[in-house]
C-alpha cells in the first residue's frame, strides 16, 4: 500500500491547489457561497468537484490492486497515469468549457485506469476461487 500512498499524497497536493484556486477567485470576486454568477469561479468550482468525484474511487481501486500484490510496476503505471490524467483534465477544464485535449484525454485516461484496475481485481477475485 506504500505505492498507493505515494500517489494519494501527490494527488492531495493537486486537490489542495485546486481548492486554493477557488479561494483566490472567491476573494477576488467577493463571493462567499456559490459562484455569484462569475463564470471563472464556476469553472474553478467544477474543476475541483470533478477531481473530488473521480479520484477517490480511482485511489481505492489502485489501493486494492496494491493490496492484492499486483506488480509494483503495474501499480506505478496506474498511479502515474492517474496523476497525469487528473492534471490534464484539470488544466483542460480550467482553460475552456468546451472540448479540449486535456479534458478529453484526461477523462479517457482516468476511466481507462479505473477500467484496467477493475478488470485486474475481478481476475484476482476469480483466481481466488478457482
Amino acid at each position: 500500500m506504500l505505492i498507493t500512498g505515494f500517489y494519494a499524497g501527490l494527488l492531495s497536493f493537486v486537490f489542495i491547489a485546486l481548492g486554493i484556486n477557488i479561494i483566490r477567485k472567491r476573494l477576488a470576486y467577493k463571493v462567499g457561497l456559490g459562484d455569484g454568477g462569475h463564470h471563472e469561479l464556476a469553472k474553478a468550482i467544477r474543476v475541483h468537484a470533478n477531481f473530488a468525484e473521480h479520484v477517490p474511487l480511482a485511489l481505492i481501486l489502485l489501493g486494492l490492486c496494491d493490496y492484492t500484490q499486483y506488480s509494483p510496476y503495474f501499480i506505478h503505471v496506474l498511479g502515474a497515469t492517474l496523476f497525469i490524467s487528473r492534471l490534464l483534465h484539470a488544466y483542460g477544464l480550467g482553460k475552456t468549457s468546451v472540448r479540449s485535449f486535456g479534458r478529453t484525454y484526461g477523462v479517457l485516461m482516468t476511466y481507462g485506469i479505473m477500467l484496467i484496475a477493475s478488470i485486474a481485481l475481478v481476475i484476482k477475485g476469480v483466481q481466488a476461487y478457482t
